[in-house]
């Protein structure tokens, strides 16, 4: 299993957010010197969010994640604010190894299609963001259906993986829901890396037990709660 040291970008600093709320946002500093810590840490892949982006101004922050990308050089999964085939496109070929795609891939199913044809389905990852049960779309403002029913949709589509968020958890740093995520990874076939709740060395460890293939850390990593270097010895 890998681990995702989490770098979401609000207005040119690193943030964490609570329930995904823009005013609950906290910041740590400049994204790419929070990314070199992770990787001087340890870290060997890094989750980038525009958060921007996912709040309606797609192109910011685009210099800076380009710096990120090109300076670190390690494997990064980028999401936020992709809200076209263009959009993803874009991205793809700026050099980032997979593109998250969460309200896109519900209102245009078929864009996972056309990306996976054309960049290959590894790079294509839809994110199956749920609360209560219910796929999250919108900044997790609306709901659209079974979230298992998506995401065995975006795998028969073409998606190479999935990113689950459960957004109940996410950003209380009070632990991860192991049902939900044990329902997907038994429902699909293809690599489940997950998101929310991730605070202690125990939720890394029944993670890797229940099969998914990653974990991002957010705030909990931030905050301090769970140290980078023990969730990393729980992957070996």
């Amino acid at each position: 299993m890998k681990i995702f040291p989490a770098v979401d970008i609000l207005g040119g600093r690193c943030v964490q957010l609570v329930q995904g709320r823009r005013e609950s946002a906290t910041a740590y500093g400049d994204p790419l010197s929070c990314a070199t810590r992770w990787l001087n840490e340890g870290a060997e892949a890094l989750h980038v969010v525009n958060l921007d982006g996912a709040f309606g101004t797609s192109s910011k922050n685009a210099e800076l994640i380009a710096e990120v990308i090109k300076k670190t050089g390690v494997e990064i999964e980028l999401g936020g604010g992709i809200r076209s085939v263009e959009d993803a496109r874009r991205w793809l070929e700026t050099g980032v190894d997979r593109v998250i795609i969460s309200t896109l891939a519900t209102q245009d199913p078929d864009c996972i299609r056309t990306l996976a044809q054309e960049f290959g389905r590894e790079r294509v990852m839809p994110g199956v963001d749920a609360k209560g049960g219910q796929i999250a779309v919108h900044g997790w403002q609306e709901t659209a259906g079974d979230y298992i029913g998506w995401a065995k949709r975006f795998e028969e589509l073409g998606a190479g993986s999935l990113l689950y968020t459960n957004v109940d958890v996410e950003g209380l740093q009070q632990g991860v829901r192991f049902e939900p995520v044990k329902r997907l990874i038994d429902a699909v076939g293809i690599p489940v890396v997950v998101a929310g709740g991730v605070s202690a060395r125990a939720d890394v460890a029944g993670l890797r037990e229940a099969g998914a293939a990653g974990a991002v850390l957010g705030s909990a990593l931030y905050s301090g709660k769970i140290r980078l270097k023990d969730a990393l010895e729980e992957c070996l």
